[in-house]
């Protein structure tokens, strides 16, 4: 799959964060609204990076956990 079309499914799955690849290849993310302390305190990240795709897929899925807010296509029920 070329690197368009994931960067497009990704910024489809996390509608609130910017997602690139940089020139030296890794694949990035940041929020597009700043964390309010409890987010932070529970390990929210306002840019989060990985090697490929699925690495940044994996640390979206951590972050939408661990701040509360879940994706657009997420159906299961709100974390604790």
């Amino acid at each position: 799959m070329s690197v368009d079309r994931h960067l497009a499914e990704i910024a489809r799955e996390y509608p609130r964060w910017t997602i690139w690849r940089s020139d030296a290849g890794r694949w990035w993310a940041t929020r597009h609204h700043p964390l309010d302390a409890a987010q932070r305190a529970a390990g929210g990240a306002m840019t989060i990076d990985a090697d490929d795709p699925d690495g940044l897929r994996d640390q979206l899925r951590d972050q939408e956990e661990r701040t509360g807010r879940q994706p657009r296509w997420w159906a299961g029920p709100a974390p604790p």
